[in-house]
């Protein structure tokens, strides 16, 4: 690294358990995130600020006054122009030297795979569960990690998967297959605190930097098959773990 992202990284690079071999991953990931919202803004602030190299961002959402209560990355000048290319602008006033690559498409099963494809991990922090179950279902074809968080009112989750390794779950493992359907409840329904999304957002971003970590440095535990609960109510959070299904029509075993 020239010195200039020497200095800039320094606060990581002096730390053990990350170093300069930690540093330089991080410079040479590539990470995909898919959703630009509560939780997917304070994910991209981080993760730039951490020095992933290579983001791909992709939302087909334009920003909405509504979204400002929760969805630090923009401001009023936003409304109404796209978030992926807000998020580009922010993303280039902050660190010009992090390639973007940006995507206005709506994910389905159909394109899921194009979107993930290349990535050495997959953030999702989209709000509905087919969308979810169809990025999952294209990180275990592709064998890729996949991080996913969700928020609602004052709750929390993130966890992380990795389907295509033989002992671990996936997100349909986690959900089954009933909601492949866009059926699940929305925050313009049930309310959000603001603040909340911020915590899963920034949770998010220290897994993320975890798991891609793993075996680069002493931080490196990717901690897939772990949902983490997040309760802004008490607060408090807890660690549930979650098993593979061996039914699991995506990451399964076939039958024989």
């Amino acid at each position: 690294m020239s010195p200039d992202r020497l200095d800039r990284f320094a606060r990581h690079i002096v730390i053990p358990e990350m170093g300069g071999a930690g540093q330089v991953a991080l410079v040479q990931a590539h990470v995909a995130l898919v959703g630009l919202g509560g939780i997917g803004s304070p994910v991209l602030q981080y993760l730039a600020g951490a020095g992933i190299g290579h983001l791909t961002l992709i939302d087909d959402g334009d920003v909405e006054l509504s979204n400002l209560q929760r969805q630090t990355l923009f401001t009023q000048r936003d409304i109404g122009h796209s978030k992926a290319v807000a998020a580009r602008g922010w993303l280039a006033n902050f660190d010009n030297r992090i390639i973007v690559t940006i995507r206005d498409d709506r994910v389905t099963s159909g394109n899921a795979a194009a979107l993930v494809a290349g990535t050495d991990l997959v953030i999702d922090g989209t709000d509905n569960f087919a969308t979810r179950l169809a990025i999952s279902d294209a990180c275990v074809t592709a064998g890729v990690p996949l991080l996913s968080a969700a928020v609602g009112r004052f709750q929390g989750q993130v966890a992380a998967f990795a389907g295509h390794l033989q002992d671990q779950p996936c997100y349909r493992c986690y959900v089954g297959d009933a909601f492949d359907a866009d059926d699940c409840d929305t925050c313009a329904e049930d309310g959000m605190l603001g603040a909340m999304a911020g915590w899963a957002g920034t949770f998010a971003a220290l897994q993320a930097v975890r798991l891609l970590l793993s075996g680069k440095a002493a931080f490196g535990d990717p901690q897939y098959g772990k949902l983490h609960l997040l309760d802004g109510m008490k607060p408090a959070m807890r660690t549930l773990n979650l098993a593979k299904d061996p039914a699991c029509r995506a990451c399964g075993s076939p039958p024989e």
